[in-house]
């Protein structure tokens, strides 16, 4: 039998993005205030429609590009300033996510060093950095003293995924490093794990595990007292990108 495409019903693909970075030592997700139906007002994920002349990937990246002003990281080629990490997540397609029409989305997550704040675009009426936690709340208030309403469609369950990925990925991975600059202290990168874990760690301990893997971290020569006190020791990510032994996340 020749294929009918009519014989099957229409859908679209949405990419959406759950794009992390830490802010003022919080983990914080960007959330745009939908402007047009439907759940209009309410916040939600940036994302948009997959265009007909572009794949998933380049979806992301634009998207990315519009809601951030960031460019992918391509992985073939060093780190790049003003880059982002950017990984697919998941796929999300109950039949009734969006009421609007069958809609499958492909999630995907990115990771900054601390951003500018952000400009709405698109069906966007406005947009913030939010701490996670504030997010993902059901009911109540949040920090400004505004009620609390859950993000539109299945954004809450695609930013908990977002997050219980990054959290798992930086026990083994060198994945904490797309929170910081190109160069960065130890105590950064730990206020990083600090931030995204939600714990407190102890930076004697935290120092031999993130060092005692060769090439996980490479020393620029420089220093900084940014942070106040005696100069710290700058560092860059380096090619080995596996922690051996991995960071166990504390149990809280």
């Amino acid at each position: 039998m020749p294929y009918d495409p009519s014989a099957f019903p229409p859908f679209a693909v949405t990419v959406d993005l759950v794009v992390l970075t830490v802010r003022r030592h919080a983990l914080c997700a960007l959330a745009v205030r939908r402007g047009e139906p439907p759940f209009q007002g309410r916040w939600a994920l940036p994302g948009g429609f997959v265009r007909a002349d572009e794949d998933l990937a380049q979806a992301a990246a634009r998207e990315l590009a519009e809601e951030t002003g960031l460019r992918a990281h391509d992985p073939a080629v060093p780190a790049q300033d003003n880059g982002a990490h950017l990984e697919q997540l998941a796929t999300y397609g109950d039949p009734k996510r969006d009421p609007r029409m069958r809609v499958v989305s492909v999630a995907h997550l990115a990771l900054a060093p601390d951003l500018p704040a952000p400009r709405a675009g698109g069906d966007a009426s406005n947009a913030r950095w939010a701490p996670v936690e504030e997010l993902l709340q059901q009911s109540g208030y949040g920090r400004d003293g505004e009620p609390v309403a859950p993000l539109a469609f299945d954004h809450a369950q695609i930013l908990s995924d977002g997050v219980e990925r990054a959290r798992s990925k930086i026990e083994y991975s060198s994945l904490a490093t797309a929170f910081c600059p190109p160069e960065f202290t130890v105590g950064e990168l730990r206020r990083v794990y600090e931030a995204v874990w939600g714990v407190a760690l102890d930076p004697r301990n935290f120092h031999r595990k993130v060092t005692g893997t060769p090439g996980f971290l490479v020393p620029t020569g420089g220093t900084t007292t940014r942070q106040g006190g005696r100069p710290a020791q700058l560092f860059r990510a380096g090619g080995a990108t596996l922690l051996n032994p991995p960071m166990l996340r504390p149990e809280v």
